[in-house]
């Protein structure tokens, strides 16, 4: 029988106290929650990761790197807008949403940041097409804002900048951070590979709608909205090495997920390997019965009550598992979403092959 699940299904109580506004002291300054193989919760700090993890495992990381690509300007005509780039697609044309009291027609000119005037082309769908003077990442580097999340309530800040970034962070086009990449630092990544721990990288630019509630009543429903992502030969290469070795695919980040299991689903995998490199967009969504190809485990923060991701991560654990990892992240006072503490979850006994 097939069990028809709507959103209220993935939520849960979350005292407003417990959403992180400012990041950890230190990048690695954070609680680590252990759900693993067999359902068994463990309280942990971050760099307990390193006692996770086994020599000949791989480490999958989405590389992407987050543009300033919060703008505030005007209409010629004298009202204000707020414009937030969702994909750049080429050097002078971008995607965007755009907040104003009336929506922009095509042909008509934004003034932003009191610099440079950007030309409204068209829409697609509840996006706008942007035509920018000039380089579309020199321009946002000079006068953009980085786009914290809506749950984040100050204002981007100089330290903003560098903490909702990862490290590794390297091909600019994301909207929002890979969050479960923020605890690394270089450090721990040294340390890892110093054990034994391999390293390889997807690209998946996460965009603005990864803070979407699902608006319909059954999942069933739900049109995920698209990404853009890269699975280089390099990593496909990487995957196949590590089940050779009879190691472990960790993702980190649910982005990274999406990512891979997007390329095994365009190439029709099964045989939880690659056959190449693979490039698209995606609109994957994964929920509770989904079959996952690729990771064995998975690195991720705490994530919004009745979100894709929560849903994304009930699918990989189980529902039930979930919920009690979340009732005790919030009696136990974790800290939730971007800024927050972070989950290390092992694909459970019943789905291993």
């Amino acid at each position: 029988m097939t069990i028809r699940l709507t959103p209220a299904d993935f939520d849960y109580a979350l005292p407003p106290d417990l959403i992180a506004q400012h990041p950890a002291a230190t990048r690695t300054d954070s609680r680590l929650l252990r759900l693993d193989a067999t359902g068994a919760l463990h309280d942990l700090r971050f760099p307990d990761i390193a006692g996770l993890l086994r020599p000949g495992d791989l480490l999958v990381f989405n590389d992407t790197r987050v543009i300033k690509a919060r703008l505030l300007g005007h209409k010629h005509s004298g009202g204000k807008v707020e414009v937030l780039v969702e994909r750049i697609l080429d050097d002078t044309h971008v995607l965007a949403h755009i907040r104003a009291s009336k929506s922009p027609k095509a042909g008509s000119q934004l003034r932003l940041a009191d610099a440079f005037d950007v030309t409204v082309t068209g829409r697609e769908g509840d996006l706008f097409a942007l035509t920018f003077p000039s380089a579309v990442l020199d321009l946002l580097q000079a006068y953009g804002a980085t786009p914290l999340p809506p749950y984040i309530e100050h204002a981007a800040e100089s330290h903003d900048d560098e903490r909702y970034q990862t490290v590794y962070a390297r091909e600019p086009g994301a909207v929002a951070a890979p969050t479960a990449g923020l605890h690394f630092d270089d450090a721990v990544l040294e340390r890892l590979q110093a054990q034994g721990v391999r390293l390889a990288f997807v690209t998946l630019h996460v965009g603005a709608g990864t803070f979407m509630p699902v608006r319909v009543d059954s999942l069933e429903d739900h049109v995920m909205h698209s990404e853009l992502y890269t699975v280089p030969q390099e990593t496909v290469e990487a995957i196949a090495a590590t089940r050779a070795a009879g190691a472990r695919v960790v993702a980190v980040g649910t982005t990274s997920v999406r990512a891979l299991e997007s390329a095994a689903a365009a190439a029709g995998a099964t045989a939880r390997c690659l056959p190449g490199p693979a490039q698209g967009d995606t609109r994957l969504f994964i929920t509770p019965g989904y079959r996952f190809q690729i990771i064995d485990a998975l690195l991720t923060n705490f994530h919004l009550p009745q979100s894709t991701l929560l849903m994304l991560i009930s699918a990989f654990a189980g529902m039930d598992p979930i919920r009690r990892a979340y009732a005790h992240a919030v009696a136990a006072r974790y800290r939730f979403f971007s800024y927050g503490d972070a989950m290390f979850i092992e694909a459970p006994l019943s789905t291993l092959p």
